[in-house]
């Protein structure tokens, strides 16, 4: 490969702190550009509607305060967060905004632009009422769990639900509270739903009325692919040991992380493999200076037993 020695870490240091991240970005995003359409067609497990659904969250890596004085988290230690939307037909990140770690989670939904049809899975920490009701002004649907202290009145009830699939109501609410109820003005939609594995009651709170209450709790459960997606960012792509200390030296590393994963995305359509974008991730991780084609290594391999289990019982998981 023409290196003839280690490279040192404060040499990529060095480097890092000169060069742009913004340019990882731009091509990150021509990435996104090209990669998202190829799994336009792809299939959502246990669903069968024809929306663009999306799973919005952040992962937060912890930083020390020392070193990385310009990343502030909480309780005075240092963090990143990595926001992320993440395209759940092909799991193709569409958006990705880079913080520290006392950025909270629901100011993203200021500066992302919903979709008109597109149905967006969020967590409880993205319950902000204004945000929500441009969503739906603009014609886009969430779906997210319901806190415990919300405040509603009861509209109507629909009694037509089998006990049997989970599901325990469905109902049409208003907000109670002043402020809420003036932020958000129109009904929303409340779904109960019965985890038996886990013995919790799980809330959902969502704006869209076209599917069933089933499909809500379906889609909310495909959400924990983007938990899938950052652990294996994480852990294959070694985004923990970062190649600098600079704001810009820990951009560059994460966007050439998920330019990484997009690329990879790109070589899985192309060569029409049925493996997925972790398992493939993980081979090429043991294959570095393999001279085999990547179609013939990608074709011969077996997949690991272990790997698929665990990649299982994260998508199993509410």
């Amino acid at each position: 490969m023409g290196i003839k020695q280690n490279v040192n870490q404060s040499t990529l240091s060095r480097a890092n702190e000169k060069r742009d991240w913004r340019i990882f970005a731009d091509f990150g995003e021509y990435l996104i550009k090209l990669v998202r359409p190829l799994y336009s067609n792809s299939s959502i497990p246990n669903l069968d509607i024809d929306n663009d659904v999306f799973a919005l969250d952040s992962t937060t890596i912890s930083l020390s305060i020392k070193l990385f004085s310009w990343a502030q988290g909480k309780y005075s230690r240092g963090a990143v967060k990595v926001h992320t939307l993440l395209d759940l037909r092909g799991s193709i990140p569409t958006f990705i905004l880079i913080t520290d770690g006392k950025y909270h989670d629901s100011n993203v939904l200021d500066v992302i632009i919903p979709l008109p049809g597109a149905i967006y899975l969020m967590d409880k920490a993205y319950i902000d009422f204004a945000p929500l009701y441009k969503m739906h002004k603009a014609g886009a649907f969430f779906v997210t769990r319901a806190k415990v202290t919300l405040d509603y009145k009861v509209m109507e009830c629909n009694y037509n639900i089998d006990e049997k699939t989970g599901l325990r109501s469905d109902k049409t609410i208003r907000l109670n509270g002043p402020k809420s109820k003036q932020l958000y003005p129109e009904i929303l939609r409340l779904v109960e739903y019965q985890d038996d594995e886990k013995d919790l009651l799980l809330i959902f709170l969502s704006n869209n009325f076209e599917v069933s209450a089933l499909e809500i709790a379906h889609l909310y459960r495909n959400r924990w692919q983007i938990e899938v997606f950052f652990k294996w960012i994480k852990q294959n792509l070694t985004i923990k040991t970062l190649w600098g200390h600079s704001e810009n030296a820990v951009k560059i590393h994460i966007w050439i992380a998920i330019c990484t994963y997009l690329i990879v995305a790109y070589v899985k359509f192309s060569i029409k493999s049925t493996l997925s974008i972790y398992e493939i991730i993980q081979i090429l991780g043991i294959s570095t200076l393999d001279k085999t084609s990547i179609r013939e290594l990608l074709t011969e391999i077996q997949v690991n037993q272990n790997f698929k289990e665990q990649y299982d019982l994260f998508n199993t998981q509410f």
